[in-house]
């Protein structure tokens, strides 16, 4: 390692980086998780009015999710990165297909059965 004098010196820096990892991987699991919850509390609050343009917002993010899929999985760095993007392709496709499904039957929900003449 740079800057080492000696072989205790380096193996001091080594477990304080290994004490920065550990910290960075709680810390990203409490942010995950803290999102997670507000994430849910948010829309479960949200009025029925409102879902079809949070749907729509919702298959934008998905189609987000795709495209980093597919960079994923087509690096082909390792066998377990290929087979996990190819399984987000296929998850976030699906989703994004029935969001619009979901969307559509919404829409046609309020639409009016007849034209009313004045």
């Amino acid at each position: 390692m740079r800057g080492c004098e000696n072989f205790s010196d380096c193996r001091r820096r080594r477990g304080r980086e290994r004490d920065v990892v550990k910290l960075d991987l709680i810390s990203s699991l409490y942010v995950f998780m803290l999102a997670a919850f507000i994430g849910f509390e948010v829309i479960r609050r949200v009025s029925p009015l409102l879902h079809t343009p949070l749907m729509s917002l919702t298959n934008a993010l998905d189609a987000i999710a795709v495209v980093g899929a597919i960079i994923l999985a087509g690096e082909h760095k390792t066998t377990l990165a290929t087979i996990l993007g190819t399984v987000a392709i296929v998850s976030a496709t699906s989703n994004i297909v029935g969001g619009f499904i979901i969307t559509d039957r919404m829409l046609k929900m309020f639409k009016s059965s007849g034209a009313k003449k004045a």
